[in-house]
């Protein structure tokens, strides 16, 4: 049999979730995969950079001497950590892969799936070639849905050639921890691994910073917190620098840096990583065939319902990286399932994105919802904030790791209502879901007060942030300064 109720290109978490969100409407699916199942989100991405974001803050842990204990004799080595995290992708594949097998079989009006491996390509809005090495085949679809992901963005004039000049995709080619690297790129995913090799502490890094501060899509006052810190855990920031060239010698790298001032540097290092984001995977894979070729970012264009058609309804949809919108995870997990229930269900609103979430691991760990105060001064949306440090709340204190905060936005027109919340610190992605939840549901302060947060608990910091609108906190700005802050803006202002 080669048509299929719905063909998905790519096993991503877009891909994945759709064909599994398609059983459960009873349908035959498709899944075409040319490279790891489960994408980028698995092998090349999320998990297995999370993986070694989780085992370098243990190493950083057990390392630390101010607690009233310490590990002796505390050693690492790369290789095992490499094991480590890719058993840990290979997990969650065979996760996959089992659920994949067992929907394998006929199951006459119950619902299929079929992994086919190859690269696919339309050949009109109903059919797809797959090429697998020397063979091809045609299926048919009734519905498509593209989710073939993303790729590490190059450095012009710089090859990546996953030994010495690596990425996200070939990083986990180092057999060693190298002593010195230099990571080109100071957004989320730059930052993510300067915190892993700077905990491990074997590898002297340097993070290169086009601007004047890290993340800087975010406000001002997270983006110097996260640089402090990176820079307490013995991460080089170089600010306002720009590669010039790398030049390749026996045994080392040799960067060329130039300062918006005007000076240059040279640095010695062997390894450089590059981390200057990632483009959408949209070539070769017969777009013009359809008629919708994607823009000059490599992004499809689609309407509120994922449809690549944005004049009409249409048998072809888009999800995750490919779209424009933010390359989380989460986001393409919810299209998928999204485009689905487009298809067989009931959908009568479009995604809305207002309140996505988002965890940035750093040291300590960053969580972000909504919108910041950058965002609302371009849009000219009054808003007033209250900021509270974890070095009033009871659990940090307990904890010993008092580090970070929770700032807190609202709409500052008479309604109050949540509009972004950004989190520092230990235990930050428990504040996710419930403020997520609140903007989702447009809440403002009279629902969210009649919540009362457990003792001791992290998010007794939210609940105070929350206090300070009403002038109800029980630590008072007052008292501490430098610790509760409580403002407002005015496109006026």
């Amino acid at each position: 049999m080669n048509k299929y109720d719905l063909v998905v290109i790519g096993s991503g978490p877009a891909g994945f979730s759709a064909a599994s969100r398609a059983l459960d409407y009873k349908k035959n699916v498709c899944i075409i995969e040319a490279g790891h199942i489960g994408g980028a989100g698995i092998m090349n991405g999320a998990l297995t950079s999370k993986t070694m974001w989780e085992l370098s803050s243990d190493y950083a842990i057990a390392s630390l001497v101010n607690r009233g204990y310490r590990a002796s004799g505390l050693v690492v080595d790369y290789n095992q950590v490499k094991k480590s995290v890719i058993q840990a992708a290979k997990d969650r594949q065979y996760q996959i892969l089992s659920q994949i097998e067992t929907f394998s079989k006929d199951r006459e009006g119950k619902g299929r799936i079929t992994l086919i491996r190859g690269y696919a390509k339309f050949i009109d809005r109903n059919s797809v070639e797959i090429t697998n090495n020397d063979t091809t085949e045609i299926i048919y679809g009734e519905n498509f849905i593209i989710a073939t992901g993303s790729r590490p963005r190059q450095y012009p004039g710089m090859p990546v050639d996953g030994e010495r000049i690596v990425d996200s995709d070939t990083i986990l080619n180092l057999d060693k921890f190298p002593e010195r690297m230099i990571i080109i790129g100071s957004g989320i995913i730059g930052c993510e691994f300067a915190t892993i090799f700077s905990n491990f502490k074997q590898t002297k890094v340097h993070l290169l910073d086009r601007t004047q501060r890290v993340i800087p899509f975010e406000d001002n006052d997270l983006s110097d917190f996260v640089s402090s810190e990176l820079e307490k855990n013995g991460v080089t920031i170089h600010y306002e620098a720009k590669l010039n060239t790398i030049r390749k010698k026996d045994n080392y790298l040799e960067v060329v840096l130039d300062y918006d001032d005007g000076h240059s540097r040279v640095l010695e290092v062997d390894i450089a990583l590059v981390a200057i984001g990632r483009i959408p995977n949209t070539e070769n894979i017969g777009l013009e065939n359809i008629g919708f070729p994607p823009d000059k970012h490599g992004v499809i264009g689609m309407n509120d319902f994922c449809e690549i058609n944005a004049l009409g309804k249409c048998n072809i949809y888009a999800s995750g990286d490919i779209t424009g919108h933010a390359q989380l995870y989460n986001v393409a997990e919810l299209q998928g399932r999204y485009i689905v229930d487009t298809i067989y269900g009931i959908v009568e609103n479009p995604i809305t994105y207002e309140n996505m979430s988002t965890l940035m691991f750093f040291k300590p760990e960053v969580a972000a919802v909504g919108k910041n105060e950058k965002q609302l001064q371009i849009m000219n949306i009054p808003y007033k904030v209250a900021f509270y440090s974890n070095e009033l709340v009871s659990r940090t204190i307990a904890m010993r790791n008092t580090k970070g905060f929770v700032k807190l936005i609202l709409s500052d027109d008479g309604k109050e209502r949540i509009l972004g919340m950004r989190a520092a610190g230990p235990q930050a992605s428990a504040f996710i879901v419930s403020v997520a939840h609140l903007i989702g549901e447009d809440y403002g302060l009279k629902q969210v007060y009649k919540t009362v947060h457990p003792h001791p608990g992290v998010t007794e910091g939210l609940e105070e942030a929350l206090r300070l609108f009403s002038n109800s906190s029980i630590f008072k700005p007052e008292a501490f300064p430098n610790l509760i802050k409580h403002y407002s803006w005015k496109p006026q202002d």
